[in-house]
């Protein structure tokens, strides 16, 4: 079929606005999967995904749409043709991808925009234009993709599609014409959108004469078949059975399966220019096949240049994963290999915490990424896990001018070398019914928040925007947020830059040793506060000695909290009876000189419970 057949566009929106259930109503209208195979979420392959309600990996698909009356539906130039025949050929290629709405899993929302040249812009009509629905716009707009904005949710009593409309069109600048109305639960107006992607979304670009050349924009790893790395064709044609090579990474490979996915994947003849399928690879080694990476012919490979592929992502959230089984950690690092195949965001590296045991420190897009990371791992590995709590990455400057990344307290070096530290600063969009500025203002404040500016969108809601710490958004903020809003706020952040901020290094010392695995990395203001809450926490936790321990949070050798752990005591008069009272005062003096000997020389044992109810989140 020929390019100007072939539209390639995905579905973007906010999280919970219907994007997965408007998918399934496109691929059951272009007859894709049969009613019998249906299910609601189809296009969400993992248990996990089906559950929550969410899509955390964009899912391609390819469908075949025939235009019921082309005659009345002729595109000049775009879309149409006559045949050898004379008829009108009405058929289309649609390769559809489903993407994310979460803002943990905006890479994977802008892996999917390369791949396409249009986009479906999903609004809900009952919530109307929220934080992530600014922010995919903005992405699909750096690639020039062609947007088609759809008012979704339309048979929901309370919905209000006047509403979104003049949104859409005060915000973004859409035309009554543009925007399309639909319904993802009943079908209404499914039809429209078809016929608008093929109108308003331009066919690909390329060449087929050229040697091949694709993007790989997403890869899985398949136990009896290895590598399998999803492509989108920009020139050139693959057949089965050839030998490929991945100019990044330098690997040869041969294409021991190409086809398309319906949405299963289907083997076929070969992959065509501009067209999205995958390729069956055979290799083992998980890092061979990056996504972003470029792959072509191995006998053209002097003849095609790298595609620019994906920006590096950068973690903001890091935590260290643990097996519960020292035995397991073989197990974890096999898979958190393959599992980064599927996930290109996530990062990691050994780490052995002697208190602890060995495992890894890993890299993170948000808490939801993390929580999502852990799930997969204990489900699909059959692991038992810890995750310590969640932590930024600090960039310290030493008095030499070398800089040090900091993830954990730890690696924190010698006050005394330091010049300066720096943290990492967001943009935090937040959309909210205006009833709520105020309690939002208010904890934002608490969190060291810089107001920026207030936008009002349309008659009842307003875009607050701040400046904030990271650190003081991992913890709580969002949490606290819909619970001041009663659930309305939506939150959207992106990284500004590193800022020197006022942060110590708070160490905890039990018995007067200090323990390195408890310490913590503080903002000054609220270390005092914080480091009482620790070192009473650990109260609880550390079983009572034969001796008083002491508990202390310090920095820089100044104790700021306190708590004491009582020693057990032994009844040492008890056998006595009658006598002197001298006799009994001889036997506590005794015991209390025996005790200030052990405090001296005893050891303190700390469960590792104590330590990992510490670390936990």
């Amino acid at each position: 079929m020929e390019l100007k057949h072939i539209r390639n566009f995905c579905i973007i929106a906010h999280i919970d606005h219907g994007k997965s259930t408007l998918a399934d109503r496109l691929l059951e209208f272009t007859h894709t999967v049969s009613k019998r195979e249906m299910k609601d979420q189809l296009l969400d392959q993992m248990d996990l995904e089906r559950e929550r309600g969410i899509t955390i990996k964009l899912q391609p698909v390819r469908m075949m749409y025939s235009i019921p009356n082309p005659l009345s539906f002729i595109l000049d130039g775009q879309g149409s043709k006559i045949n050898d025949k004379g008829l009108l050929n009405s058929e289309f290629i649609l390769n559809l991808i489903d993407t994310p709405g979460h803002v943990d899993f905006t890479y994977e929302v802008s892996r999917s925009l390369n791949a396409c040249e249009g986009a479906i812009l999903v609004v809900d009509s009952t919530q109307g234009i929220e934080a992530q629905t600014l922010a995919n716009v903005y992405l699909a707009l750096e690639q020039n993709l062609v947007l088609i904005p759809v008012v979704n949710k339309i048979d929901l009593p309370n919905s209000d599609r006047k509403k979104t409309a003049e949104e859409l069109k005060t915000v973004f600048g859409f035309t009554d014409d543009e925007i399309l109305y639909a319904s993802g639960k009943t079908g209404e107006g499914v039809e429209k959108i078809l016929k608008a992607v093929i109108e308003r979304v331009p066919p690909p670009k390329g060449d087929s004469i050229k040697p091949f050349t694709g993007l790989i924009f997403d890869s899985m790893y398949d136990i009896h078949r290895g590598v399998v790395v999803f492509v989108r064709a920009i020139d050139g044609q693959l057949a089965p059975r050839q030998k490929i090579f991945m100019i990044g990474s330098q690997t040869q490979a041969e294409s021991l399966e190409v086809g398309y996915f319906h949405p299963k994947m289907e083997k076929s003849d070969g992959i065509l220019t501009g067209e999205v399928g995958y390729i069956v690879t055979g290799l083992r080694d998980v890092s061979k096949a990056r996504v972003g990476d470029t792959v072509t012919l191995f006998d053209r490979k002097l003849d095609v240049k790298q595609l620019p592929g994906y920006k590096h992502v950068k973690p903001m959230v890091y935590a260290t994963i643990f097996p519960v089984s020292g035995d397991d950690y073989p197990v974890l690092r096999d898979a958190m290999e393959k599992l980064k195949l599927s996930d290109a965001a996530l990062e990691f590296e050994p780490i052995n915490i002697p208190s602890i045991g060995f495992g890894f420190r890993t890299g993170f897009l948000g808490l939801l990424h993390m929580d999502i990371v852990q799930e997969r791992l204990t489900r699909e590995y059959n692991l038992d896990l810890v995750l310590t709590a969640p932590s930024v990455a600090y960039h310290i400057v030493t008095t030499n001018g070398k800089d040090l990344y900091v993830h954990n307290p730890a690696e924190f070096p010698d006050p005394s070398i330091i010049r300066e530290i720096n943290e990492p600063w967001m943009k935090v969009e937040v959309l909210t019914p205006q009833e709520y500025i105020g309690p939002i203002m208010e904890i934002a404040n608490q969190r060291r928040a810089i107001p920026k500016d207030i936008k009002f969108i349309g008659s009842s809601r307003v875009d607050m925007q701040f400046e904030m710490p990271l650190n003081n958004i991992i913890l709580d903020f969002y949490d606290k947020l819909k619970s001041v809003s009663s659930g309305y706020a939506s939150l959207n952040y992106d990284f500004i830059e590193e800022r020197v901020g006022d942060l110590v290094k708070v160490e905890i010392l039990v018995a007067t040793e200090p323990v390195p695995a408890l310490s913590a990395i503080m903002h000054r203001g609220v270390a005092a506060t914080d480091g009482k809450k620790l070192v009473e926490k650990l109260k609880e936790l550390i079983p009572r000695h034969q001796f008083e321990v002491a508990i202390q949070a310090t920095i820089g050798g100044k104790v700021i909290a306190r708590e004491t752990i009582s020693a057990l005591r032994k009844d040492v008069t008890g056998y006595l009876y009658g006598g002197d009272v001298t006799r009994k005062m001889k036997l506590l003096n005794k015991q209390k000189k025996g005790k200030k000997r052990m405090k001296k020389i005893g050891r303190v044992d700390i469960p590792q419970e104590a330590f990992l109810a510490v670390l936990k989140k």
